[in-house]
């Protein structure tokens, strides 16, 4: 009997999405669809399209959204200087919106009845895919594998993967390997040793930062050209986002920049020890601030920094097409078209350092702030600003 029915499967060729496209087919009538995001992570094409024809897929589409990713999710982000809970830049978070989206694109195309995830009962990317599979598909079913299936662990992953043949990947230690999400932006571990917060990270598991003990022992220098307040050139020249984004992941990478050990709270509630390595994002997000302070007026700043903590955790939460989260991008973006110029920052064994902000902007006068006598700011009105605010202490 011909299969008229189709599901589009968000794959990676890895063992979890292996195993989740095997299921499908086991458990539904349907036609498998393997679908794959190109946003930047370390993959091998030849690979997933081997892996899932071998498991008896005929359609398999790799679309490169890498630009995409860089240009309107990451870098409207980074004007946000987003960070959730003081220290995470968010790179798994920004990259599920666009996936979602794109995967629904892709179901709607060959009328696809349902899609599905590979993502864990208890973890945060459920809910993001989730979220905007419903803003761009709400009639479309999801499917989530970890949520209905009997498979209740690694363990259990593994032995189904022997029974059915399906490649088991090893990590550089020759185990089962650790959980491991990565994109042009960063690479998130998670799992096995990691899930013990006693314990150090072991330096193995790092894929995309040199360890500052052991990087260059001479600074390195990177300028970053700003337009609008988006990242438009490294060092002079002009790239795009992409482009931009990769060429600051090297600089930071190999000097150690952008490592991250946090135990967070997750969205359902529990809480996650990760690993994050975002090299290039750390040294956009220094930069950007950098610039802003030379080209912004002190309420502009101080209202976007007011409302970054609620706009990170919506990002982090899965609400990207919110209309809280457009809400807040209209104040982020107010007076973007005043942030241009450049920053020279200087990198050193894990350490960013500003070194000089270049700018047209007549935001910042050195005349007002300069130590010698000048006629362009009365030292009398102080006084007076003073005594107005010593009556709001009453």
């Amino acid at each position: 009997m011909k299969k008229n029915k189709k599901i589009v499967l968000a794959y990676s060729g890895g063992l979890d999405t292996s195993i989740i496209l095997k299921w499908l087919q086991e458990n539904y009538d349907s036609e498998v669809i393997a679908y794959t995001a190109d946003i930047g992570q370390e993959m091998d094409r030849k690979k997933i399209i081997k892996n899932a024809k071998k498991l008896g897929v005929k359609k398999i589409i790799i679309n490169n959204l890498k630009n995409k990713f860089v240009k309107e999710y990451v870098f409207p982000m980074i004007r946000g200087h987003a960070i959730y809970e003081g220290v995470y830049l968010l790179g798994t978070s920004i990259a599920r919106p666009l996936i979602a989206k794109d995967q629904i694109k892709v179901a709607k195309k060959f009328k696809a009845f349902a899609v599905s995830h590979g993502s864990t009962g208890k973890g945060n990317d459920q809910v993001r895919f989730e979220l905007g599979y419903h803003y761009f598909g709400p009639k479309i079913k999801v499917i989530a594998p970890w949520r209905i299936w009997k498979l209740k662990s690694r363990t259990d992953l593994i032995n189904y993967a022997k029974k059915h043949n399906i490649p088991i990947p090893k990590d550089k230690k020759g185990a089962p390997p650790f959980s491991v999400d990565d994109n042009l932006f960063h690479t998130s571990t998670e799992g096995k040793v990691l899930e013990n917060p006693k314990i150090s990270a072991p330096e193995f598991i790092f894929q995309r930062t040199t360890s500052p003990e052991k990087a260059p022992n001479k600074p390195t220098y990177v300028s970053i050209g700003f337009k609008n307040s988006d990242p438009v050139s490294v060092n002079g020249k002009k790239l795009t986002p992409e482009k931009l984004l990769e060429k600051l992941n090297q600089f930071g990478g190999k000097n150690g920049v952008g490592r991250v050990d946090l135990v967070e709270n997750r969205f359902i509630g529990i809480k996650s020890r990760g690993v994050y390595e975002t090299p290039g994002g750390t040294l956009l997000l220094i930069a950007h601030r950098a610039m802003e302070s030379v080209t912004l007026d002190k309420d502009t700043m101080h209202k976007k920094d007011s409302i970054m903590p609620k706009y990170a955790e919506l990002i982090y939460n899965g609400y990207w097409f919110s209309k809280e989260r457009f809400r807040l991008q209209k104040i982020v973006d107010l007076k973007k078209n005043k942030v241009n110029g450049s920053v020279k920052l200087k990198l050193y064994k894990g350490n960013v350092t500003i070194q000089s902000r270049m700018t047209k902007s007549s935001a910042y006068s050195m005349k007002k702030v300069s130590f010698e006598e000048n006629k362009t700011f009365n030292r009398y009105i102080v006084e007076r600003f003073i005594n107005l605010h010593k009556k709001k202490l009453k």
